[in-house]
């Protein structure tokens, strides 16, 4: 399959001397044409050296360059091409400094321009899958083409220091979602906020899917959106826990008392939606497809739950199981960012961490990498004899937003999935020892204290 190579010649010389004007002007533009661009797409080989100026310094040192500045590079930076190409760029830029009006049809130019290049990324994208379909990656071919079309869209410069610096200070930035547990709230300002990942820690049996529709009842209940991704669960299953958290009616008795939790929910101003994928068979971009599924049909998630990421399929296998879930973790980072809404996930932890008294990040299983994405970490603790007594322990091992290294004694009824987080052990002067086996002596010592009072 060939595709011609096309360029900027049907569109004339004025219009591409306009096209690089502006390039330096409109900086925001320049950064849409910076990642479609060829520079072969001109027809004038002036006028590609001169492109390839500003794009050059802008790769190298991040920045767009000034008047002054292409001036001094035109001077010194073009000896290795056709003296007569060097004239001719020296000629245009001289035309450039001395005309300081308004570019006419500035943005037919620019719309054209991008319409002209991101085609062309998109049929290079085409070919690419050509390739790809002959080993059903699938999933690879949907990234190529996605991103090829996300490719020249954001004309978004950034958040400008100065200039911006009250939107710093406005809390509706972050749009945080409640955990339900003020002491935790605190420590997170709030809760989990706008394109922010949390991951729940704990080992096999502890609670970790409890803990993810606790923290999912809550947003319902505060009138959120929910969408919650079930990879180990069967959807209804899962939606019972939601019905036993809300209303408080042992999952137990749940079967008998269906009228009492129909009554109960249909005040709830929040939406949940539960989504089942079996184990392995989904990835994040099955995930991001079904979130935009979801927004054609006026659903916006406030908050969304995977249960768990380690169950997720990777996009692209790499040769190492580590590699694959570190990208995992990435990807759902990027959906938070997209959608900006939070997104909770859980892991499990390796053997260290199944009778652990405070498990850490270094107990996590399989990549510890994985959760340097992560803007908010816990893990939930409970040994057999916790279990027994429903207490437990959560240890809040990363925070972006405030302290972590804090450790909480927790009630933990999974009867009604009820969690509840209690005054810290500690008192606020003291911290957590930072070694492990420090902390794990500390626990014993104040559990001990507690049971003989």
């Amino acid at each position: 399959m060939n595709i011609k190579q096309e360029n900027f010649t049907r569109y004339g010389k004025d219009f591409q001397e306009k096209l690089c004007r502006l390039m330096i002007e409109d900086r925001p533009f320049c950064d849409q044409m910076e990642e479609v661009l060829n520079v072969e797409f001109f027809e004038k080989a002036y006028l590609r050296a001169f492109a390839t100026l500003i794009l050059d310094y802008r790769e190298k040192y991040g920045t767009h360059p000034s008047y002054d500045l292409l001036a001094m590079k035109i001077k010194g930076d073009l000896k290795d091409i056709d003296k007569a190409v060097q004239i001719q760029v020296r000629d245009f830029y001289a035309r450039v400094l001395t005309d300081k009006d308004t570019i006419r049809e500035a943005e037919w130019v620019k719309d054209k321009a991008l319409d002209f290049c991101r085609k062309q990324v998109l049929k290079e994208a085409m070919l690419k899958s050509v390739g790809l379909i002959k080993t059903s990656s699938f999933d690879e071919i949907q990234k190529v083409i996605e991103t090829a079309l996300k490719l020249g869209t954001d004309n978004n410069f950034g958040h400008d220091y100065l200039m911006d610096f009250e939107d710093r200070f406005l809390i509706k930035s972050r749009n945080p979602v409640s955990t339900g547990w003020s002491r935790v709230d605190d420590l997170c300002k709030g809760g989990l906020g706008s394109s922010e990942l949390g991951v729940v820690i704990a080992p096999t049996g502890a609670g970790k899917s409890m803990v993810l529709v606790s923290l999912g009842a809550q947003a319902v209940q505060d009138g959120k959106t929910v969408v919650h991704y079930t990879l180990e669960l069967a959807d209804t299953v899962v939606g019972s826990r939601y019905d036993s958290k809300i209303t408080g009616v042992q999952l137990k008795d749940l079967f008998h008392s269906k009228d009492l939790i129909r009554e109960r929910i249909q005040d709830i101003e929040g939406n949940l939606i539960v989504k089942e994928y079996p184990t392995k068979s989904a990835s994040t971009r099955t995930i991001a497809n079904h979130i935009e599924r979801l927004k054609k049909r006026g659903i916006k998630p406030d908050l969304i739950i995977v249960d768990y990421a380690d169950l997720l399929r990777p996009v692209k296998s790499s040769s190492e199981k580590r590699h694959d879930l570190e990208n995992i973790y990435e990807e759902l980072r990027g959906i938070a960012q997209v959608h900006k809404c939070p997104v909770w996930t859980a892991s499990q932890t390796n053997r260290s961490g199944l009778n652990a008294e405070v498990i850490t990040m270094e107990s996590i299983s399989e990549a510890f990498n994985k959760c340097f994405v992560a803007d908010f970490i816990f893990s939930l603790s409970r040994t057999a004899s916790d279990k027994q007594a429903n207490k437990g322990r959560i240890f809040i091992a990363k925070n972006r937003n405030g302290p972590d290294g804090l450790v909480f004694p927790v009630f933990a009824d999974w009867s009604n999935v009820s969690m509840k987080v209690l005054e810290r052990m500690d008192t606020e002067e003291e911290n957590v020892q930072p070694s492990a086996k420090e902390a794990l002596s500390y626990i014993k010592q104040k559990y001990a204290q507690l049971n003989n009072k």
